[in-house]
């Protein structure tokens, strides 16, 4: 008797964009590499197909009608961790630093290739493939797990468990990616190239802003002075 091989559904994606030709066109293009697509024009939309619906990954334009990119990922990481694409037409540093700062792991400039695209969904659902912490986690208990200790700030690499003052610290999968990386070299600086190609997956053509502010996202979670800057290199990880 033969056993049937178990097929994992595809991977969902919600796509926001307010231009219909952008919408359908890249949403098809998505399909065709085998993504599962939603579409919305605008944010509150958007925002209620979230609510109802479990997406995988969400690609947001930043001008939107209702509610703009930038408020819909803020009022997304209220209660989820999901990973977050940015678009925007512009790639000036306010949409840029306003769109991560929201909460969003990584953005592109559109126009956009569609291979490009592809590269950073996957690379972002790669970093995602990290199990998600919860704020209820149990700390991690240090025996036997080649914990490591810095202060009162605990990492489990293999439970993926992060815990500060014995409380339990929630973070986001390229957060703790990022984390993960320093506590495996510590007290050595990482230049931001490197962090790109480590903990981002990719190196050709990365912007360091999204080192910058993960960084910042980092230092409010487990402490400011946790990670420090050494000007003109890059950031380590206070021993």
């Amino acid at each position: 008797m033969s056993v049937s091989a178990v097929t994992l559904p595809p991977v969902s994606i919600l796509l926001v964009e307010d231009d219909e030709v952008i919408r359908k066109t890249v949403g098809m293009a998505l399909e065709r590499y085998g993504y599962h697509v939603n579409t919305a024009g605008d944010g509150l939309t958007a925002l209620e197909l979230i609510q109802d619906k479990r997406h995988d990954l969400l690609v947001l334009d930043v001008m939107l009608p209702s509610l703009d990119g930038i408020g819909l990922a803020r009022k997304v990481r209220e209660t989820s961790l999901v990973p977050i694409l940015m678009m925007s037409a512009r790639g000036d540093s306010l949409d840029v630093v306003s769109g991560l700062e929201a909460g969003a792991d990584d953005y592109v400039v559109k126009p956009v290739d569609t291979s490009v695209l592809v590269a950073r969904i996957r690379s972002l659902l790669r970093r995602a493939s990290f199990p998600a912490q919860t704020a209820d986690a149990e700390p991690a208990a240090a025996k036997d797990r080649g914990v490591l200790v810095f202060g009162d700030l605990t990492i489990d690499p293999e439970g993926l468990e992060v815990s500060l003052a014995g409380r339990p610290v929630a973070l986001a999968p390229t957060e703790l990616r990022l984390l993960l990386e320093f506590a495996a070299h510590p007290g050595i600086v990482l230049d931001r190239q490197t962090l790109l190609t480590d903990v981002w997956d990719y190196g050709w053509d990365g912007d360091s802003r999204v080192v910058d502010l993960c960084v910042q996202r980092l230092r409010k979670k487990i402490g400011a002075d946790r990670i420090e800057t050494v000007r003109g290199f890059g950031y380590k990880l206070r021993r």
